[in-house]
């Protein structure tokens, strides 16, 4: 189980800790990019402390901000940090954030960034293709994720395609976007199972617990990728306590992800509502909090 740590839009450590210690008790902690495009701490940064207290994290690297130097910057400086796994995403972009007059850089595809850094951690290449010159066991070895979306307006033929594609590149393991279309979902877990991908990498469903009305709105209407059946929507519409729905549609949909063959693991993210997702996992009897020491070592 992986979950979803967002760095705070300022400076502050406290709440870096504070959202640590609600996560402590997942396997891993992804830490997201700006996501947004809104201004927030570095990754790096975050995951740094998380280092310091016993956590793993998994910072995510977009493409939006950095150009290939930035990038293998980072890339350098995350395993020398003690990072040993990385999530590439292509990033959003900036128009839709806090700073839409940011100047986007998106220099290469998440596939070719992908191919990059896989040569990068194998072969010891720079982007460029020239070696690095440096002492033995210095080159970075670095585990690499990449994002699946199940629902896409192209058919399961194109997705699994492009799937294929990010595992050739270098990804060997996959958290997808938020599920709440469970029969979407175990269609394209067959197409998956049909091309075998769930033997060569690991599939981590996407789950978010909502919180409001607005929230499952929002998730429905606005984020690409993200369908949500009528019958959720409504029953949030119809709930005396909202909060309480959310949590319980949530632990429906982990309990149901237990039972599909080919999922590997739940990778569960909120939006700055991180103290519900160790609560989501204890309730479908995934975690035991009370009188458990953490799981991660």
């Amino acid at each position: 189980m992986t979950a979803e740590l967002a760095p705070p839009i300022s400076a502050s450590r406290p709440i870096v800790l504070k959202k640590a210690n609600w996560l402590r008790h997942f396997d891993a902690i992804n830490i997201t990019d700006s996501q947004l495009a809104v201004c927030r701490m570095s990754p790096l940064a975050a995951a740094a402390i998380l280092l310091q207290e016993g956590l793993t994290p998994i910072p995510q690297f977009t493409l939006r901000d950095r150009n290939q130097i930035a990038l293998q910057s980072d890339l350098m400086g995350a395993y020398a940090l003690g990072i040993q796994n990385i999530f590439c995403l292509t990033g959003d972009h900036p128009r839709f954030g806090n700073h839409p007059q940011a100047k986007p850089v998106f220099e290469f595809t998440v596939i070719e960034f992908l191919k990059k850094v896989t040569a990068l951690c194998t072969e010891g290449r720079y982007f460029n293709g020239e070696l690095i010159k440096s002492p033995p066991g210095t080159v970075p070895k670095l585990f690499l994720g990449a994002a699946a979306n199940p629902i896409t307006k192209g058919g399961l033929d194109g997705n699994i395609e492009r799937l294929e594609k990010k595992y050739e590149a270098g990804a060997r393991f996959f958290q997808t976007q938020p599920v709440f279309d469970m029969e979407g979902f175990q269609n394209w877990m067959e197409a998956v199972r049909r091309s075998g991908l769930h033997q060569r990498a690991h599939i981590l469903a996407g789950v978010m617990p909502v919180k409001s009305v607005k929230a499952i709105h929002y998730l429905a209407e606005n984020v690409p990728g993200n369908y949500v059946p009528d019958s959720f929507i409504q029953r949030m519409e119809k709930s005396a306590d909202p909060v309480e729905e959310g949590k319980k549609i949530c632990v429906e949909i982990l309990k149901t992800l237990k039972t599909i063959e080919g999922v590997h693991g739940v990778h569960l993210m909120s939006v700055a509502w991180e103290e519900s997702l160790p609560q989501v996992a204890e309730a479908a009897g995934l975690l035991k909090l009370q009188g458990t020491d953490p799981i991660i070592h």
